[in-house]
Protein backbone atom coordinates (compact mmCIF):
# COMPACT_ATOMS: atom_id res chain seq x y z
CA UNK A 1 0.00 0.00 0.00
CA UNK A 2 2.65 2.49 0.47
CA UNK A 3 4.38 2.08 -2.82
CA UNK A 4 0.75 3.55 -3.81
CA UNK A 5 0.31 6.12 -2.04
CA UNK A 6 4.13 7.67 -2.06
CA UNK A 7 3.49 7.77 -5.66
CA UNK A 8 0.30 9.64 -5.07
CA UNK A 9 2.37 12.02 -2.92
CA UNK A 10 5.04 12.48 -5.89
CA UNK A 11 2.60 12.89 -8.59
CA UNK A 12 0.49 15.81 -6.58
CA UNK A 13 3.90 17.64 -5.62
CA UNK A 14 4.31 17.39 -9.69
CA UNK A 15 0.75 18.47 -10.33
CA UNK A 16 1.27 21.18 -8.18
CA UNK A 17 4.71 22.41 -9.51
CA UNK A 18 6.72 21.29 -6.44
CA UNK A 19 10.43 19.52 -6.82
CA UNK A 20 10.01 15.75 -5.84
CA UNK A 21 12.16 15.96 -2.67
CA UNK A 22 10.75 12.98 -1.49
CA UNK A 23 13.33 10.87 0.74
CA UNK A 24 13.03 7.02 1.68
CA UNK A 25 14.30 6.54 5.25
CA UNK A 26 13.95 2.63 6.36
CA UNK A 27 14.30 2.73 10.11
CA UNK A 28 10.85 4.83 10.04
CA UNK A 29 10.14 8.56 10.28
CA UNK A 30 6.40 7.28 12.19
CA UNK A 31 6.34 9.96 15.16
CA UNK A 32 7.93 13.76 15.15
CA UNK A 33 11.06 12.69 16.86
CA UNK A 34 12.28 9.68 14.49
CA UNK A 35 11.32 12.22 11.38
CA UNK A 36 13.88 14.83 12.97
CA UNK A 37 16.64 12.39 14.09
CA UNK A 38 16.22 10.92 10.30
CA UNK A 39 16.74 13.43 8.20
CA UNK A 40 18.73 15.70 10.49
CA UNK A 41 16.81 18.42 11.91
CA UNK A 42 14.92 20.22 14.84
CA UNK A 43 11.45 18.06 15.96
CA UNK A 44 9.85 21.78 15.33
CA UNK A 45 10.61 21.35 11.69
CA UNK A 46 8.58 18.08 11.38
CA UNK A 47 4.87 18.94 9.80
CA UNK A 48 3.30 16.49 11.06
CA UNK A 49 -0.18 15.44 9.62
CA UNK A 50 -3.36 15.17 12.23
CA UNK A 51 -6.46 14.25 11.06
CA UNK A 52 -9.68 15.23 12.51
CA UNK A 53 -13.48 14.57 11.98
CA UNK A 54 -15.60 16.91 11.52
CA UNK A 55 -18.85 14.94 10.56
CA UNK A 56 -17.99 13.09 7.16
CA UNK A 57 -15.71 16.03 6.87
CA UNK A 58 -11.88 15.43 7.49
CA UNK A 59 -9.95 18.60 9.05
CA UNK A 60 -5.89 18.37 8.28
CA UNK A 61 -3.95 19.91 10.73
CA UNK A 62 -0.03 20.34 9.65
CA UNK A 63 1.28 20.98 12.84
CA UNK A 64 4.87 21.73 14.03
CA UNK A 65 6.31 18.74 15.60
CA UNK A 66 7.01 19.72 18.96
CA UNK A 67 3.27 20.80 19.30
CA UNK A 68 0.54 19.51 20.65
CA UNK A 69 -2.92 20.25 18.52
CA UNK A 70 -5.58 22.41 20.54
CA UNK A 71 -8.62 21.04 19.51
CA UNK A 72 -10.76 24.08 20.55
CA UNK A 73 -8.41 26.33 18.01
CA UNK A 74 -8.96 23.99 15.68
CA UNK A 75 -12.81 23.93 15.84
CA UNK A 76 -12.62 27.89 15.94
CA UNK A 77 -9.98 27.87 12.94
CA UNK A 78 -12.26 25.82 11.08
CA UNK A 79 -15.80 26.63 12.55
CA UNK A 80 -16.41 23.10 12.86
CA UNK A 81 -17.08 20.64 15.82
CA UNK A 82 -14.05 19.06 15.47
CA UNK A 83 -13.00 14.94 17.03
CA UNK A 84 -10.67 13.03 16.99
CA UNK A 85 -10.44 10.40 14.28
CA UNK A 86 -9.58 6.89 14.10
CA UNK A 87 -7.46 4.93 12.03
CA UNK A 88 -9.41 3.29 9.84
CA UNK A 89 -11.60 6.34 8.87
CA UNK A 90 -8.38 8.53 8.67
CA UNK A 91 -7.02 5.80 5.96
CA UNK A 92 -10.36 5.66 4.14
CA UNK A 93 -10.49 9.30 3.69
CA UNK A 94 -7.24 10.12 3.00
CA UNK A 95 -5.44 7.22 1.42
CA UNK A 96 -2.76 7.10 3.97
CA UNK A 97 -2.12 5.72 6.78
CA UNK A 98 -1.49 7.09 10.24
CA UNK A 99 2.25 7.73 10.56
CA UNK A 100 2.35 8.43 6.55
CA UNK A 101 -0.44 11.53 6.16
CA UNK A 102 0.96 13.51 3.43
CA UNK A 103 0.01 16.99 3.45
CA UNK A 104 -1.32 16.40 -0.11
CA UNK A 105 -2.54 13.76 -2.13
CA UNK A 106 -6.01 13.05 -0.33
CA UNK A 107 -8.31 10.72 -1.63
CA UNK A 108 -11.05 13.42 -0.24
CA UNK A 109 -10.08 17.09 0.28
CA UNK A 110 -9.39 18.10 3.71
CA UNK A 111 -9.92 21.35 5.46
CA UNK A 112 -6.09 22.32 5.47
CA UNK A 113 -4.85 24.40 8.55
CA UNK A 114 -1.23 25.33 8.87
CA UNK A 115 0.78 25.79 11.98
CA UNK A 116 1.79 29.64 12.48
CA UNK A 117 4.80 27.96 14.41
CA UNK A 118 6.22 26.66 11.10
CA UNK A 119 6.93 29.44 9.43
CA UNK A 120 9.63 30.01 11.76
CA UNK A 121 12.02 27.83 9.40
CA UNK A 122 13.43 28.03 6.41
CA UNK A 123 12.83 24.10 5.49
CA UNK A 124 10.36 22.04 6.72
CA UNK A 125 9.96 18.18 6.45
CA UNK A 126 6.92 16.27 5.81
CA UNK A 127 5.16 12.92 5.73
CA UNK A 128 4.98 11.46 2.03
CA UNK A 129 2.87 8.72 1.98
CA UNK A 130 4.01 6.15 4.31
CA UNK A 131 5.55 5.77 7.49
CA UNK A 132 9.33 5.38 6.08
CA UNK A 133 9.42 8.59 3.75
CA UNK A 134 9.43 12.32 3.81
CA UNK A 135 10.06 15.20 1.49
CA UNK A 136 11.39 18.63 1.99
CA UNK A 137 9.67 21.79 1.46
CA UNK A 138 9.36 25.29 2.85
CA UNK A 139 6.61 26.39 4.62
CA UNK A 140 4.97 28.79 2.46
CA UNK A 141 5.19 26.33 -0.23
CA UNK A 142 3.78 24.18 2.21
CA UNK A 143 0.84 26.51 2.60
CA UNK A 144 0.34 26.51 -0.64
CA UNK A 145 0.57 22.89 -2.17
CA UNK A 146 -2.02 22.23 0.75
CA UNK A 147 -4.10 24.45 -0.18
CA UNK A 148 -4.04 25.35 3.79
CA UNK A 149 -4.79 28.49 5.97
CA UNK A 150 -2.12 29.77 8.61
CA UNK A 151 -3.50 29.18 12.32
CA UNK A 152 -2.61 28.93 15.44
CA UNK A 153 -3.25 25.49 16.58
CA UNK A 154 -1.01 24.84 19.62
CA UNK A 155 -1.72 24.25 23.01
CA UNK A 156 -1.01 26.71 25.36
CA UNK A 157 0.06 29.98 24.24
Amino acid sequence: MSGGSVERVRAALAAAGHADTVQAFPEGTRSAAEAAAAVGCQVAQIAKSIVFRAGDRPVLVIASGANRVDMAKVAAATTFHVKRADGGWVRDVTGFAIGGVAPLGHLAPPVVLVDEDLFAFDRVWAAAGSPMHVFATTPPELLRISGGTRADVKEGG
